[in-house]
Protein backbone atom coordinates (compact mmCIF):
# COMPACT_ATOMS: atom_id res chain seq x y z
CA UNK A 1 0.00 0.00 0.00
CA UNK A 2 2.85 2.37 0.84
CA UNK A 3 4.47 1.83 -2.58
CA UNK A 4 1.16 2.37 -4.29
CA UNK A 5 0.69 5.71 -2.52
CA UNK A 6 4.16 6.84 -3.55
CA UNK A 7 3.51 5.90 -7.15
CA UNK A 8 0.23 7.80 -7.10
CA UNK A 9 1.96 10.93 -5.80
CA UNK A 10 4.58 10.66 -8.55
CA UNK A 11 1.92 10.22 -11.21
CA UNK A 12 0.06 13.26 -9.92
CA UNK A 13 3.22 15.39 -10.00
CA UNK A 14 4.15 14.32 -13.50
CA UNK A 15 0.60 14.96 -14.70
CA UNK A 16 0.70 18.54 -13.52
CA UNK A 17 3.13 19.72 -16.19
CA UNK A 18 4.47 18.71 -19.55
CA UNK A 19 8.11 18.05 -18.65
CA UNK A 20 9.29 19.33 -22.03
CA UNK A 21 7.80 22.71 -21.23
CA UNK A 22 10.21 23.38 -18.34
CA UNK A 23 13.46 25.13 -19.17
CA UNK A 24 16.25 25.67 -16.68
CA UNK A 25 18.22 28.89 -17.10
CA UNK A 26 21.55 29.21 -15.31
CA UNK A 27 22.61 32.81 -14.68
CA UNK A 28 25.70 32.13 -12.54
CA UNK A 29 28.00 34.27 -14.67
CA UNK A 30 25.59 37.19 -14.92
CA UNK A 31 23.91 37.40 -11.50
CA UNK A 32 27.02 36.04 -9.83
CA UNK A 33 29.13 38.58 -11.66
CA UNK A 34 26.87 41.38 -10.51
CA UNK A 35 27.10 40.03 -6.96
CA UNK A 36 30.89 40.16 -7.15
CA UNK A 37 30.70 43.66 -8.60
CA UNK A 38 28.52 44.84 -5.69
CA UNK A 39 31.00 43.34 -3.19
CA UNK A 40 33.87 45.06 -5.00
CA UNK A 41 32.16 48.45 -4.92
CA UNK A 42 30.88 48.33 -1.34
CA UNK A 43 33.47 46.19 0.45
CA UNK A 44 36.45 46.62 -1.87
CA UNK A 45 36.79 42.84 -2.28
CA UNK A 46 39.29 41.61 -4.86
CA UNK A 47 37.46 38.49 -6.03
CA UNK A 48 36.81 38.55 -9.76
CA UNK A 49 36.16 36.21 -12.65
CA UNK A 50 39.02 35.35 -14.96
CA UNK A 51 38.48 34.51 -18.61
CA UNK A 52 39.70 31.01 -17.74
CA UNK A 53 36.98 30.55 -15.11
CA UNK A 54 34.36 31.91 -17.51
CA UNK A 55 35.42 29.56 -20.32
CA UNK A 56 35.68 26.54 -18.01
CA UNK A 57 32.27 27.24 -16.47
CA UNK A 58 30.68 27.50 -19.91
CA UNK A 59 32.31 24.22 -20.94
CA UNK A 60 30.84 22.46 -17.91
CA UNK A 61 27.43 24.08 -18.43
CA UNK A 62 27.38 22.71 -21.96
CA UNK A 63 27.89 19.21 -20.59
CA UNK A 64 25.14 19.60 -17.97
CA UNK A 65 22.53 19.92 -20.71
CA UNK A 66 21.00 22.97 -18.96
CA UNK A 67 18.65 24.57 -21.47
CA UNK A 68 19.67 28.24 -21.34
CA UNK A 69 23.06 29.68 -20.34
CA UNK A 70 23.39 33.38 -19.56
CA UNK A 71 26.92 34.44 -20.43
CA UNK A 72 26.95 37.77 -18.61
CA UNK A 73 25.64 41.31 -18.87
CA UNK A 74 26.07 44.30 -21.15
CA UNK A 75 26.42 47.84 -19.87
CA UNK A 76 28.67 50.87 -20.02
CA UNK A 77 31.46 50.40 -17.51
CA UNK A 78 34.93 51.53 -16.52
CA UNK A 79 36.16 48.00 -15.87
CA UNK A 80 38.95 46.65 -18.04
CA UNK A 81 38.36 43.14 -19.28
CA UNK A 82 35.50 41.00 -17.96
CA UNK A 83 36.10 40.80 -14.18
CA UNK A 84 32.39 40.35 -13.45
CA UNK A 85 31.28 38.78 -16.77
CA UNK A 86 30.51 42.32 -17.89
CA UNK A 87 30.78 43.39 -21.53
CA UNK A 88 30.41 46.54 -23.60
CA UNK A 89 28.67 45.06 -26.64
CA UNK A 90 26.69 42.06 -27.74
CA UNK A 91 29.45 41.21 -30.22
CA UNK A 92 31.99 41.08 -27.38
CA UNK A 93 29.97 38.77 -25.15
CA UNK A 94 29.11 36.55 -28.10
CA UNK A 95 32.80 35.70 -28.51
CA UNK A 96 32.39 33.53 -25.41
CA UNK A 97 29.95 31.22 -27.20
CA UNK A 98 32.00 28.03 -27.52
CA UNK A 99 32.79 26.64 -30.96
CA UNK A 100 31.69 23.20 -29.71
CA UNK A 101 28.31 24.52 -28.58
CA UNK A 102 25.40 22.20 -27.93
CA UNK A 103 22.78 23.08 -30.59
CA UNK A 104 19.94 22.26 -28.20
CA UNK A 105 21.10 24.95 -25.75
CA UNK A 106 20.47 28.68 -25.95
CA UNK A 107 23.05 31.33 -25.08
CA UNK A 108 21.79 34.70 -23.91
CA UNK A 109 23.01 38.04 -22.53
CA UNK A 110 21.39 40.59 -20.26
CA UNK A 111 21.06 44.33 -20.81
CA UNK A 112 20.92 46.07 -17.43
CA UNK A 113 18.62 48.70 -18.89
CA UNK A 114 17.76 50.54 -22.11
CA UNK A 115 21.09 52.40 -22.19
CA UNK A 116 22.98 50.95 -25.15
CA UNK A 117 21.99 52.79 -28.31
CA UNK A 118 19.71 50.31 -30.02
CA UNK A 119 20.88 51.55 -33.41
CA UNK A 120 24.35 50.26 -32.51
CA UNK A 121 23.06 46.75 -31.83
CA UNK A 122 23.34 44.55 -34.94
CA UNK A 123 20.55 42.51 -36.44
CA UNK A 124 20.66 39.01 -35.05
CA UNK A 125 22.82 36.47 -36.89
CA UNK A 126 24.06 32.99 -35.86
CA UNK A 127 27.39 34.34 -34.57
CA UNK A 128 25.58 36.24 -31.80
CA UNK A 129 23.77 35.19 -28.63
CA UNK A 130 20.33 33.99 -29.51
CA UNK A 131 18.47 35.71 -26.68
CA UNK A 132 18.59 39.02 -24.86
CA UNK A 133 17.19 39.72 -21.42
CA UNK A 134 16.32 43.32 -20.61
CA UNK A 135 15.80 44.65 -17.10
CA UNK A 136 12.86 47.03 -17.23
CA UNK A 137 13.60 50.29 -15.48
CA UNK A 138 10.45 51.25 -13.59
CA UNK A 139 11.28 54.95 -13.83
CA UNK A 140 11.62 54.57 -17.61
CA UNK A 141 9.02 51.91 -18.22
CA UNK A 142 7.87 52.94 -21.70
CA UNK A 143 11.45 53.41 -22.87
CA UNK A 144 12.38 49.97 -21.50
CA UNK A 145 9.46 48.22 -23.19
CA UNK A 146 10.12 50.00 -26.48
CA UNK A 147 13.73 48.83 -26.19
CA UNK A 148 12.59 45.22 -25.84
CA UNK A 149 10.38 45.61 -28.90
CA UNK A 150 13.29 47.00 -30.93
CA UNK A 151 15.43 43.98 -30.02
CA UNK A 152 12.61 41.62 -30.99
CA UNK A 153 12.38 43.33 -34.39
CA UNK A 154 16.11 42.77 -34.83
CA UNK A 155 15.51 39.04 -34.53
CA UNK A 156 16.54 38.33 -30.93
CA UNK A 157 14.53 36.15 -28.57
CA UNK A 158 13.64 38.70 -25.92
CA UNK A 159 13.22 37.91 -22.22
CA UNK A 160 11.36 40.77 -20.52
CA UNK A 161 12.47 41.29 -16.90
CA UNK A 162 10.35 43.63 -14.75
CA UNK A 163 12.76 43.91 -11.82
CA UNK A 164 11.05 43.98 -8.44
CA UNK A 165 7.75 42.84 -9.93
CA UNK A 166 6.08 43.30 -6.52
CA UNK A 167 6.28 47.03 -7.20
CA UNK A 168 3.96 46.85 -10.23
CA UNK A 169 0.21 47.35 -10.04
CA UNK A 170 -2.08 44.87 -11.79
CA UNK A 171 -2.92 47.53 -14.39
CA UNK A 172 0.77 48.08 -15.11
CA UNK A 173 1.32 44.35 -15.44
CA UNK A 174 -1.66 43.97 -17.77
CA UNK A 175 -0.26 46.75 -19.96
CA UNK A 176 3.12 45.00 -19.92
CA UNK A 177 1.60 41.65 -20.84
CA UNK A 178 -0.24 43.24 -23.77
CA UNK A 179 2.99 44.79 -25.07
CA UNK A 180 4.83 41.48 -24.64
CA UNK A 181 2.11 39.76 -26.67
CA UNK A 182 2.41 42.40 -29.41
CA UNK A 183 6.18 41.99 -29.75
CA UNK A 184 5.92 38.18 -29.45
CA UNK A 185 8.66 38.08 -26.81
CA UNK A 186 10.21 34.75 -25.88
CA UNK A 187 9.42 35.10 -22.17
CA UNK A 188 7.94 37.40 -19.55
CA UNK A 189 9.26 37.07 -16.03
CA UNK A 190 8.19 37.91 -12.55
CA UNK A 191 11.23 38.77 -10.49
CA UNK A 192 11.65 38.56 -6.72
CA UNK A 193 14.51 41.06 -6.67
CA UNK A 194 14.53 41.61 -2.90
CA UNK A 195 13.58 38.07 -1.90
CA UNK A 196 10.34 38.67 -0.03
CA UNK A 197 7.77 36.95 -2.28
CA UNK A 198 5.51 34.46 -0.53
CA UNK A 199 3.74 31.47 -2.06
CA UNK A 200 0.55 33.47 -2.56
CA UNK A 201 2.50 36.13 -4.49
CA UNK A 202 3.94 33.48 -6.81
CA UNK A 203 0.46 32.14 -7.44
CA UNK A 204 -1.02 35.59 -8.03
CA UNK A 205 1.60 36.56 -10.62
CA UNK A 206 1.43 33.24 -12.40
CA UNK A 207 -2.38 33.32 -12.64
CA UNK A 208 -2.38 36.91 -13.92
CA UNK A 209 0.26 36.14 -16.55
CA UNK A 210 -1.20 32.78 -17.57
CA UNK A 211 -4.66 34.21 -18.14
CA UNK A 212 -3.53 37.06 -20.39
CA UNK A 213 -0.24 35.98 -21.98
CA UNK A 214 -0.20 34.23 -25.38
CA UNK A 215 0.29 30.50 -24.97
CA UNK A 216 3.55 30.39 -26.94
CA UNK A 217 5.24 32.94 -24.63
CA UNK A 218 6.99 31.47 -21.63
CA UNK A 219 6.53 32.58 -18.04
CA UNK A 220 9.81 32.89 -16.17
CA UNK A 221 10.48 33.08 -12.44
CA UNK A 222 13.66 34.66 -11.05
CA UNK A 223 13.82 34.16 -7.29
CA UNK A 224 16.13 35.50 -4.59
CA UNK A 225 16.81 33.86 -1.27
CA UNK A 226 16.61 36.51 1.46
CA UNK A 227 13.99 34.54 3.40
CA UNK A 228 15.19 31.09 2.33
CA UNK A 229 12.08 30.70 0.18
CA UNK A 230 13.54 30.47 -3.32
CA UNK A 231 13.45 26.67 -3.57
CA UNK A 232 9.98 26.25 -2.06
CA UNK A 233 8.57 29.11 -4.15
CA UNK A 234 9.97 27.58 -7.35
CA UNK A 235 8.53 24.17 -6.45
CA UNK A 236 5.11 25.80 -6.06
CA UNK A 237 5.57 27.62 -9.36
CA UNK A 238 6.21 24.31 -11.10
CA UNK A 239 3.26 22.60 -9.41
CA UNK A 240 0.78 25.20 -10.63
CA UNK A 241 2.25 25.72 -14.11
CA UNK A 242 0.34 22.92 -15.84
CA UNK A 243 0.95 22.89 -19.59
CA UNK A 244 2.28 26.45 -19.70
CA UNK A 245 5.85 26.77 -20.98
CA UNK A 246 7.96 28.01 -18.07
CA UNK A 247 11.54 28.96 -17.25
CA UNK A 248 13.23 28.67 -13.87
CA UNK A 249 16.39 30.67 -13.09
CA UNK A 250 19.16 29.46 -10.81
CA UNK A 251 22.88 29.89 -10.11
CA UNK A 252 25.64 27.55 -8.98
CA UNK A 253 26.06 27.80 -5.17
CA UNK A 254 23.26 30.38 -5.19
CA UNK A 255 25.80 33.00 -6.29
CA UNK A 256 24.20 36.38 -6.99
CA UNK A 257 23.15 39.79 -5.84
CA UNK A 258 21.95 40.27 -2.29
CA UNK A 259 21.21 36.91 -0.66
CA UNK A 260 21.70 35.24 -4.01
CA UNK A 261 19.49 32.93 -6.01
CA UNK A 262 17.94 29.52 -6.13
CA UNK A 263 20.86 27.10 -6.17
CA UNK A 264 21.30 25.17 -9.42
CA UNK A 265 22.67 22.24 -7.43
CA UNK A 266 19.27 21.98 -5.68
CA UNK A 267 16.86 22.51 -8.57
CA UNK A 268 18.77 20.38 -11.11
CA UNK A 269 18.45 17.03 -9.26
CA UNK A 270 14.89 17.98 -8.26
CA UNK A 271 13.97 18.33 -11.94
CA UNK A 272 15.78 15.10 -12.78
CA UNK A 273 13.93 13.19 -10.08
CA UNK A 274 10.45 14.69 -10.29
CA UNK A 275 10.14 15.86 -13.90
CA UNK A 276 12.24 13.22 -15.67
CA UNK A 277 14.87 15.64 -16.85
CA UNK A 278 18.31 14.27 -17.68
CA UNK A 279 20.74 17.01 -16.67
CA UNK A 280 24.30 15.95 -15.80
CA UNK A 281 24.77 16.63 -12.09
CA UNK A 282 28.50 15.85 -12.01
CA UNK A 283 29.24 18.56 -14.56
CA UNK A 284 27.23 21.07 -12.53
CA UNK A 285 29.24 20.13 -9.44
CA UNK A 286 32.41 20.89 -11.41
CA UNK A 287 31.10 24.45 -11.79
CA UNK A 288 30.44 24.59 -8.04
CA UNK A 289 34.04 23.54 -7.42
CA UNK A 290 35.19 26.62 -9.35
CA UNK A 291 32.63 29.06 -7.97
CA UNK A 292 32.63 28.21 -4.26
CA UNK A 293 36.15 29.57 -3.58
CA UNK A 294 35.09 32.90 -5.12
CA UNK A 295 32.43 33.52 -2.51
CA UNK A 296 33.35 36.45 -0.24
CA UNK A 297 32.55 35.60 3.39
CA UNK A 298 28.89 36.32 4.10
CA UNK A 299 28.27 37.52 0.57
CA UNK A 300 25.32 35.34 -0.46
CA UNK A 301 23.24 32.60 1.05
CA UNK A 302 21.00 33.13 4.04
CA UNK A 303 22.10 35.60 6.70
CA UNK A 304 20.41 37.98 9.10
CA UNK A 305 21.77 40.84 7.00
CA UNK A 306 19.79 39.64 3.99
CA UNK A 307 16.65 38.75 5.97
CA UNK A 308 16.17 42.21 7.52
CA UNK A 309 15.65 44.12 4.25
CA UNK A 310 13.23 41.43 3.05
CA UNK A 311 11.17 41.85 6.25
CA UNK A 312 10.75 45.52 5.35
CA UNK A 313 10.33 44.99 1.57
CA UNK A 314 13.37 47.17 1.01
CA UNK A 315 16.45 47.20 -1.23
CA UNK A 316 19.15 45.00 0.28
CA UNK A 317 21.96 47.53 -0.30
CA UNK A 318 20.74 49.68 2.62
CA UNK A 319 21.63 46.87 5.03
CA UNK A 320 24.70 45.84 3.10
CA UNK A 321 26.19 49.33 3.51
CA UNK A 322 25.11 49.76 7.13
CA UNK A 323 26.46 46.37 8.17
CA UNK A 324 29.61 46.02 6.10
CA UNK A 325 30.80 49.63 5.77
CA UNK A 326 29.29 51.38 8.80
CA UNK A 327 29.48 48.32 11.11
CA UNK A 328 26.02 48.95 12.58
CA UNK A 329 24.56 46.35 14.95
CA UNK A 330 21.46 44.44 13.87
CA UNK A 331 19.17 46.29 16.33
CA UNK A 332 20.48 49.63 15.06
CA UNK A 333 19.94 48.54 11.45
CA UNK A 334 16.43 47.40 12.33
CA UNK A 335 15.66 50.80 13.84
CA UNK A 336 16.86 52.58 10.70
CA UNK A 337 14.88 50.23 8.44
CA UNK A 338 11.70 51.03 10.33
CA UNK A 339 12.17 54.72 9.50
CA UNK A 340 12.98 54.56 5.80
CA UNK A 341 10.25 56.43 3.86
CA UNK A 342 8.24 54.27 1.47
CA UNK A 343 9.41 56.25 -1.54
CA UNK A 344 13.02 55.34 -0.68
CA UNK A 345 12.51 51.61 -0.10
CA UNK A 346 12.71 50.35 -3.66
CA UNK A 347 15.89 52.19 -4.59
CA UNK A 348 19.08 52.48 -2.59
CA UNK A 349 21.30 55.54 -3.03
CA UNK A 350 23.95 56.96 -0.74
CA UNK A 351 21.93 60.16 -0.58
CA UNK A 352 18.75 58.35 0.46
CA UNK A 353 20.52 56.50 3.26
CA UNK A 354 22.31 59.59 4.50
CA UNK A 355 19.05 61.53 4.56
CA UNK A 356 17.45 58.86 6.73
CA UNK A 357 20.46 58.72 9.08
CA UNK A 358 20.49 62.52 9.38
CA UNK A 359 16.79 62.52 10.28
CA UNK A 360 17.58 60.04 13.08
CA UNK A 361 20.60 62.07 14.26
CA UNK A 362 22.99 59.19 13.49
Amino acid sequence: MENKDKQTDSDMLEGMVNINHIQLLDCTLRDGGQGLEAAYKIENTKVQFTDKIIHQSIDHFIKTGIDIIELGYIEKSNFIGHPFANYFTIEEISKFIPSHRNPSQMYIALYTGPDTDVEQIPEWNPSLVEGTRVILRYSELKKSIDYCESLAKKGYKVFVQPMLTMRYSDDELKMLIDRVNEMNAYALYFVDSFGYMQTEDVERFFRLYDERLESNIRIGFHSHNNMNLAFSNVQHFLRISGERKVIVDSTATGMGQGAGNLQTELILPFLNKNYKKNYNYDELLEVCEQIEPLTPVGQWGYSVSWAIPAVYNTAYKYVMVMRKKMRFSYPKINYVMQHIPNNFRHRYTEENLQQVLDSLNF
